[in-house]
């Protein structure tokens, strides 16, 4: 089970009606690189949006917590080991640095 980071736009349906989520980037985790980093880095206070990736890998990020996510995900990556999981994290960061300049975007961590 990989933690796939999709980025989403949020399309307006018009008034009284929330957006509904269109899916425009991916960061495959077919090797569960980033599911071991965040497991490797769960606990301790460093984290705490990414503890909240539970066991069906669940987490949905506005723009608007984009950049506490950045500051987690550079704590995470002092858990990187290989340069795979480096790479898999600045893959990763690429997403949520997007999503701090569009506040019409969110980023979703999904479990595959």
């Amino acid at each position: 089970m990989g933690l796939d980071v999709v980025l989403y736009r949020l399309v307006p349906r018009g008034p009284a009606r929330p957006p509904y989520p269109v899916a425009t980037q991916l960061v495959a985790d077919p090797d569960d690189l980033l599911l071991d980093l965040v497991n490797r880095g769960r606990g301790g206070g460093a984290t705490p949006l990414l503890d909240q990736v539970g066991p069906s890998g669940d987490l949905v990020v506005g723009a608007q917590r984009a950049l506490h996510l950045l500051a987690e995900l550079d704590r995470l990556a002092e858990a990187a080991r290989t340069r795979a999981e480096t790479d898999q994290l600045r893959r990763v960061v690429a997403l949520v640095r997007r999503c701090t300049r569009q506040r019409d975007l969110e980023i979703r961590f999904e479990a595959d």
